[in-house]
Protein backbone atom coordinates (compact mmCIF):
# COMPACT_ATOMS: atom_id res chain seq x y z
CA UNK A 1 0.00 0.00 0.00
CA UNK A 2 1.55 3.48 -1.23
CA UNK A 3 0.96 6.61 1.63
CA UNK A 4 2.90 9.23 -0.68
CA UNK A 5 3.92 9.35 -4.11
CA UNK A 6 4.21 13.08 -5.49
CA UNK A 7 4.35 13.93 -8.85
CA UNK A 8 8.35 13.66 -10.23
CA UNK A 9 9.37 17.33 -9.82
CA UNK A 10 12.54 16.66 -11.89
CA UNK A 11 12.10 18.99 -14.37
CA UNK A 12 12.15 21.58 -11.62
CA UNK A 13 15.17 21.80 -10.57
CA UNK A 14 17.31 23.45 -13.18
CA UNK A 15 18.84 26.16 -10.44
CA UNK A 16 19.20 23.81 -8.33
CA UNK A 17 23.09 23.58 -9.84
CA UNK A 18 23.77 27.53 -8.66
CA UNK A 19 22.30 26.80 -5.57
CA UNK A 20 24.60 23.86 -4.24
CA UNK A 21 27.68 26.31 -5.99
CA UNK A 22 26.89 29.18 -3.78
CA UNK A 23 26.00 26.18 -0.68
CA UNK A 24 29.85 25.27 -1.04
CA UNK A 25 31.08 28.64 -1.11
CA UNK A 26 29.44 29.39 2.00
CA UNK A 27 30.55 26.04 3.69
CA UNK A 28 34.06 27.22 3.29
CA UNK A 29 33.44 30.22 5.01
CA UNK A 30 31.81 27.95 7.96
CA UNK A 31 34.96 25.39 7.68
CA UNK A 32 37.21 28.89 8.66
CA UNK A 33 34.69 29.99 11.11
CA UNK A 34 34.38 26.83 13.22
CA UNK A 35 38.28 25.92 12.94
CA UNK A 36 38.71 29.77 14.33
CA UNK A 37 36.40 28.69 17.24
CA UNK A 38 38.17 25.27 17.54
CA UNK A 39 41.15 27.18 18.89
CA UNK A 40 39.16 29.42 21.58
CA UNK A 41 38.75 28.80 25.02
CA UNK A 42 35.05 28.88 26.86
CA UNK A 43 35.65 31.53 28.14
CA UNK A 44 36.14 34.20 25.03
CA UNK A 45 33.95 32.07 23.11
CA UNK A 46 31.10 32.96 25.74
CA UNK A 47 29.82 28.86 24.75
CA UNK A 48 31.00 26.11 25.67
CA UNK A 49 32.62 23.16 23.79
CA UNK A 50 29.78 21.08 24.16
CA UNK A 51 26.97 23.42 22.90
CA UNK A 52 29.71 23.89 19.65
CA UNK A 53 29.54 20.39 19.54
CA UNK A 54 26.18 19.97 20.05
CA UNK A 55 25.73 22.90 17.20
CA UNK A 56 28.50 21.40 14.38
CA UNK A 57 26.77 17.94 14.89
CA UNK A 58 23.16 19.30 13.66
CA UNK A 59 24.78 21.16 10.96
CA UNK A 60 26.66 17.64 9.81
CA UNK A 61 23.42 15.20 9.98
CA UNK A 62 21.22 17.94 8.23
CA UNK A 63 23.72 17.53 5.63
CA UNK A 64 23.65 13.52 5.91
CA UNK A 65 20.29 13.51 5.76
CA UNK A 66 19.93 14.77 2.77
CA UNK A 67 23.09 12.63 1.40
CA UNK A 68 21.47 9.80 0.37
CA UNK A 69 18.77 11.09 -1.85
CA UNK A 70 20.93 13.59 -3.69
CA UNK A 71 23.60 11.04 -4.01
CA UNK A 72 21.82 8.10 -5.59
CA UNK A 73 19.81 10.82 -8.03
CA UNK A 74 23.75 11.52 -8.85
CA UNK A 75 24.64 8.25 -9.04
CA UNK A 76 22.21 8.37 -12.72
CA UNK A 77 24.55 10.37 -14.03
CA UNK A 78 28.30 9.37 -12.83
CA UNK A 79 29.74 5.64 -12.09
CA UNK A 80 29.95 5.47 -8.15
CA UNK A 81 33.79 4.78 -7.51
CA UNK A 82 34.58 7.69 -9.24
CA UNK A 83 32.29 9.78 -7.95
CA UNK A 84 33.17 8.83 -4.70
CA UNK A 85 37.59 9.25 -5.71
CA UNK A 86 36.45 12.60 -6.74
CA UNK A 87 34.16 13.46 -3.56
CA UNK A 88 37.07 12.86 -1.07
CA UNK A 89 39.89 14.18 -3.22
CA UNK A 90 38.50 17.50 -3.69
CA UNK A 91 37.61 17.27 -0.30
CA UNK A 92 41.20 16.80 0.89
CA UNK A 93 41.95 19.57 -1.66
CA UNK A 94 39.53 21.71 -0.07
CA UNK A 95 40.75 21.37 3.76
CA UNK A 96 44.37 21.48 2.50
CA UNK A 97 44.90 25.40 3.28
CA UNK A 98 43.15 25.04 6.57
CA UNK A 99 45.93 22.62 7.68
CA UNK A 100 49.08 22.41 5.47
CA UNK A 101 50.92 23.63 8.67
CA UNK A 102 49.95 20.89 11.10
CA UNK A 103 49.44 17.55 8.96
CA UNK A 104 52.04 15.84 11.07
CA UNK A 105 50.97 12.47 12.62
CA UNK A 106 53.20 10.34 15.31
CA UNK A 107 54.29 7.20 14.16
CA UNK A 108 52.32 5.08 16.05
CA UNK A 109 48.66 6.76 15.43
CA UNK A 110 49.49 5.90 11.42
CA UNK A 111 47.73 2.17 11.59
CA UNK A 112 44.77 3.09 13.72
CA UNK A 113 44.11 6.21 11.48
CA UNK A 114 44.82 4.12 7.80
CA UNK A 115 42.10 1.18 9.49
CA UNK A 116 39.37 4.31 10.31
CA UNK A 117 39.98 5.50 6.48
CA UNK A 118 39.55 2.00 5.56
CA UNK A 119 36.68 1.65 7.42
CA UNK A 120 34.90 4.74 7.19
CA UNK A 121 35.76 6.13 3.90
CA UNK A 122 36.79 3.10 1.42
CA UNK A 123 34.37 0.39 2.90
CA UNK A 124 31.34 2.17 4.13
CA UNK A 125 31.14 4.65 0.89
CA UNK A 126 32.02 2.15 -1.20
CA UNK A 127 29.24 -0.14 -0.12
CA UNK A 128 26.49 3.05 0.41
CA UNK A 129 27.26 3.91 -2.72
CA UNK A 130 26.73 0.87 -4.28
CA UNK A 131 23.72 0.47 -2.18
CA UNK A 132 22.14 3.35 -3.40
CA UNK A 133 21.99 2.08 -7.09
CA UNK A 134 19.65 -0.95 -5.72
CA UNK A 135 17.78 0.41 -3.44
CA UNK A 136 15.70 3.24 -2.03
CA UNK A 137 17.72 6.36 -0.85
CA UNK A 138 15.14 6.59 2.00
CA UNK A 139 16.24 2.99 3.68
CA UNK A 140 19.54 4.05 3.89
CA UNK A 141 20.01 6.33 7.01
CA UNK A 142 17.04 4.29 8.98
CA UNK A 143 19.39 1.48 8.92
CA UNK A 144 22.29 3.37 9.56
CA UNK A 145 19.92 4.94 12.50
CA UNK A 146 20.41 1.34 13.85
CA UNK A 147 23.78 1.39 14.84
CA UNK A 148 23.70 1.68 18.23
CA UNK A 149 21.67 -1.97 18.34
CA UNK A 150 24.43 -3.46 16.48
CA UNK A 151 27.04 -2.07 19.24
CA UNK A 152 24.96 -3.54 21.95
CA UNK A 153 24.90 -6.79 20.04
CA UNK A 154 28.78 -6.46 19.54
CA UNK A 155 29.55 -6.09 23.21
CA UNK A 156 27.25 -9.31 23.76
CA UNK A 157 29.09 -11.12 21.77
CA UNK A 158 32.30 -10.61 21.59
CA UNK A 159 32.77 -8.93 24.89
CA UNK A 160 30.42 -11.37 27.11
CA UNK A 161 28.64 -8.40 28.30
CA UNK A 162 25.54 -9.23 29.91
CA UNK A 163 22.86 -6.65 29.38
CA UNK A 164 19.74 -5.80 31.59
CA UNK A 165 16.35 -6.96 30.31
CA UNK A 166 14.98 -4.01 28.74
CA UNK A 167 17.99 -3.87 26.76
CA UNK A 168 17.18 -7.15 25.21
CA UNK A 169 13.96 -6.26 24.60
CA UNK A 170 14.58 -3.10 23.11
CA UNK A 171 17.47 -4.90 20.70
CA UNK A 172 14.96 -7.24 19.42
CA UNK A 173 12.39 -4.78 18.73
CA UNK A 174 14.73 -2.99 16.42
CA UNK A 175 15.89 -5.59 15.05
CA UNK A 176 12.55 -7.08 13.92
CA UNK A 177 12.57 -3.21 12.56
CA UNK A 178 15.45 -3.77 10.46
CA UNK A 179 14.66 -6.91 8.93
CA UNK A 180 11.48 -5.85 8.13
CA UNK A 181 13.04 -2.56 6.62
CA UNK A 182 16.01 -4.53 4.84
CA UNK A 183 12.45 -7.60 3.56
CA UNK A 184 10.49 -4.56 2.73
CA UNK A 185 11.05 -5.79 -1.68
CA UNK A 186 10.10 -9.13 -0.70
CA UNK A 187 6.96 -8.29 1.74
CA UNK A 188 5.66 -6.12 -1.46
CA UNK A 189 6.77 -7.08 -4.10
CA UNK A 190 8.85 -10.27 -4.18
CA UNK A 191 12.48 -10.58 -4.49
CA UNK A 192 14.52 -8.18 -6.39
CA UNK A 193 18.41 -6.11 -6.42
CA UNK A 194 16.79 -3.99 -3.50
CA UNK A 195 17.36 -6.58 -0.34
CA UNK A 196 20.69 -6.50 -1.89
CA UNK A 197 21.04 -3.30 -1.38
CA UNK A 198 19.39 -2.68 2.12
CA UNK A 199 22.12 -5.70 3.03
CA UNK A 200 24.67 -3.36 1.97
CA UNK A 201 23.83 -0.75 3.29
CA UNK A 202 24.13 -2.64 7.06
CA UNK A 203 27.79 -3.49 5.91
CA UNK A 204 28.23 0.03 5.04
CA UNK A 205 26.68 1.29 8.48
CA UNK A 206 29.29 -1.09 10.36
CA UNK A 207 32.45 0.54 8.65
CA UNK A 208 30.81 3.76 10.20
CA UNK A 209 30.50 2.52 13.94
CA UNK A 210 34.14 1.13 13.58
CA UNK A 211 35.62 4.61 12.22
CA UNK A 212 33.63 6.39 14.83
CA UNK A 213 35.01 3.95 17.51
CA UNK A 214 38.74 4.42 16.02
CA UNK A 215 38.50 8.26 15.96
CA UNK A 216 37.17 8.98 19.29
CA UNK A 217 40.73 7.44 20.11
CA UNK A 218 42.47 10.18 18.46
CA UNK A 219 40.66 12.95 18.62
CA UNK A 220 42.39 14.34 21.57
CA UNK A 221 45.57 14.25 19.82
CA UNK A 222 45.22 15.86 16.80
CA UNK A 223 43.01 19.07 15.07
CA UNK A 224 39.58 17.68 13.79
CA UNK A 225 40.75 19.37 10.44
CA UNK A 226 44.07 17.09 10.30
CA UNK A 227 42.34 13.71 11.07
CA UNK A 228 39.86 14.93 7.93
CA UNK A 229 42.36 16.12 5.43
CA UNK A 230 44.14 12.58 6.14
CA UNK A 231 41.15 10.18 6.22
CA UNK A 232 40.24 11.92 2.94
CA UNK A 233 43.47 11.30 1.13
CA UNK A 234 43.58 7.99 2.13
CA UNK A 235 39.90 7.18 1.42
CA UNK A 236 40.50 8.54 -2.01
CA UNK A 237 43.45 6.84 -3.02
CA UNK A 238 41.90 3.06 -2.07
CA UNK A 239 38.94 4.22 -4.68
CA UNK A 240 41.66 4.52 -7.46
CA UNK A 241 41.98 1.12 -9.09
CA UNK A 242 37.92 0.36 -8.73
CA UNK A 243 38.02 3.85 -10.31
CA UNK A 244 40.24 2.80 -13.22
CA UNK A 245 38.00 -0.16 -14.43
CA UNK A 246 34.89 2.25 -14.56
CA UNK A 247 37.35 4.94 -16.49
CA UNK A 248 37.80 1.86 -18.61
CA UNK A 249 34.41 0.49 -19.52
CA UNK A 250 32.94 4.36 -19.25
CA UNK A 251 35.30 7.20 -20.29
CA UNK A 252 35.72 9.85 -17.20
CA UNK A 253 33.01 11.96 -16.93
CA UNK A 254 32.00 11.78 -20.38
CA UNK A 255 28.96 13.70 -20.64
CA UNK A 256 28.55 14.80 -17.57
CA UNK A 257 25.43 16.57 -16.53
CA UNK A 258 24.10 18.83 -13.89
CA UNK A 259 22.98 16.01 -12.15
CA UNK A 260 26.47 14.44 -11.56
CA UNK A 261 28.00 17.90 -11.05
CA UNK A 262 25.75 18.54 -8.01
CA UNK A 263 26.43 15.27 -6.97
CA UNK A 264 30.29 16.09 -7.15
CA UNK A 265 30.07 19.22 -5.21
CA UNK A 266 27.91 18.56 -2.62
CA UNK A 267 29.80 14.89 -2.00
CA UNK A 268 32.88 17.18 -1.69
CA UNK A 269 32.04 20.62 -0.47
CA UNK A 270 29.13 19.57 2.17
CA UNK A 271 28.55 16.17 2.93
CA UNK A 272 32.92 15.76 3.10
CA UNK A 273 34.89 18.86 3.69
CA UNK A 274 31.89 20.17 6.38
CA UNK A 275 30.00 17.54 7.38
CA UNK A 276 32.52 15.34 8.37
CA UNK A 277 34.75 18.34 9.68
CA UNK A 278 32.32 19.34 11.90
CA UNK A 279 31.65 15.62 12.73
CA UNK A 280 35.20 15.21 14.34
CA UNK A 281 35.37 18.28 15.78
CA UNK A 282 31.86 17.25 17.53
CA UNK A 283 34.38 14.14 18.66
CA UNK A 284 36.88 16.55 20.53
CA UNK A 285 34.05 17.44 22.92
CA UNK A 286 31.15 14.89 23.27
CA UNK A 287 31.57 10.64 23.78
CA UNK A 288 31.16 8.34 20.28
CA UNK A 289 27.55 7.47 22.01
CA UNK A 290 26.06 10.60 22.57
CA UNK A 291 27.56 11.63 19.05
CA UNK A 292 25.38 8.60 17.67
CA UNK A 293 21.69 10.39 19.10
CA UNK A 294 22.01 12.70 16.27
CA UNK A 295 21.72 10.73 13.22
CA UNK A 296 18.10 9.70 14.29
CA UNK A 297 17.74 13.38 12.35
CA UNK A 298 18.68 11.72 9.07
CA UNK A 299 15.49 9.58 8.19
CA UNK A 300 13.38 12.52 8.10
CA UNK A 301 15.33 15.04 6.00
CA UNK A 302 16.29 11.95 3.69
CA UNK A 303 11.95 12.03 3.05
CA UNK A 304 11.88 15.37 2.57
CA UNK A 305 14.17 15.54 -0.43
CA UNK A 306 13.83 12.34 -1.60
CA UNK A 307 10.00 12.09 -2.23
CA UNK A 308 9.82 15.29 -4.15
CA UNK A 309 13.42 14.22 -6.00
CA UNK A 310 12.84 10.89 -7.12
CA UNK A 311 9.42 9.77 -6.65
CA UNK A 312 10.05 7.48 -3.98
CA UNK A 313 7.31 6.44 -1.71
CA UNK A 314 6.45 5.90 1.49
CA UNK A 315 4.43 2.86 2.55
CA UNK A 316 2.97 1.28 5.38
CA UNK A 317 5.56 -1.45 5.84
CA UNK A 318 8.23 0.84 5.73
CA UNK A 319 6.55 3.08 8.75
CA UNK A 320 5.91 0.14 10.58
CA UNK A 321 10.02 -1.36 10.18
CA UNK A 322 11.08 2.57 10.77
CA UNK A 323 8.84 2.84 14.26
CA UNK A 324 10.04 -0.26 15.63
CA UNK A 325 13.32 0.73 15.13
CA UNK A 326 13.33 4.02 17.15
CA UNK A 327 11.02 2.05 19.70
CA UNK A 328 13.85 -0.57 20.04
CA UNK A 329 16.50 2.05 20.53
CA UNK A 330 14.47 4.39 23.04
CA UNK A 331 13.72 0.67 24.90
CA UNK A 332 17.36 -0.19 24.71
CA UNK A 333 18.93 3.05 25.84
CA UNK A 334 16.43 5.40 27.30
CA UNK A 335 16.72 7.94 24.77
CA UNK A 336 13.12 8.98 23.89
CA UNK A 337 14.20 12.16 24.99
CA UNK A 338 17.35 12.98 23.72
CA UNK A 339 17.24 14.62 20.38
CA UNK A 340 19.49 17.41 19.74
CA UNK A 341 17.47 20.42 21.42
CA UNK A 342 17.07 18.64 24.17
CA UNK A 343 20.97 18.10 24.88
CA UNK A 344 20.91 21.73 24.33
CA UNK A 345 18.45 22.56 27.09
CA UNK A 346 19.99 19.98 29.51
CA UNK A 347 23.78 21.70 28.48
CA UNK A 348 22.27 25.25 29.29
CA UNK A 349 20.77 24.28 32.34
CA UNK A 350 24.12 22.77 33.94
CA UNK A 351 26.12 25.24 32.88
CA UNK A 352 23.98 27.54 35.10
CA UNK A 353 24.82 25.96 37.81
CA UNK A 354 27.06 27.14 40.56
CA UNK A 355 29.23 23.97 40.02
CA UNK A 356 30.08 24.40 36.83
CA UNK A 357 31.62 28.48 37.44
Amino acid sequence: MRLLRPKNLGGKISGLAMTVIVTCLYSLFIVKWMHTVEQLNDKTLKLSKHHLAVFALIIANLIWGAAAPVFKWSLQDIEPFTLAFLRFFIAALILLPFTMHKLHIKKQDWTKLALLSILGITISISLFFIGLTMSSSINAPIIGSSAPVFIILGSIFFLGEMPKRKVIIGTVTSLIGVLIIVLQPIIEKGMDGTVIGNLLFIFAMFGGVGHTILLRGLAKSYSALTLTFWSFLIGSVTFIPMMFGEVQTHGFLTNLSNQGLIGILFGAFLSSALAYYLFNLALKYMVASEASIFTYMDPIIAILIAVPLLNESITVTYLIGSALVFLGISIAEKRVHWHPLHKLKLQKLATASPDTV
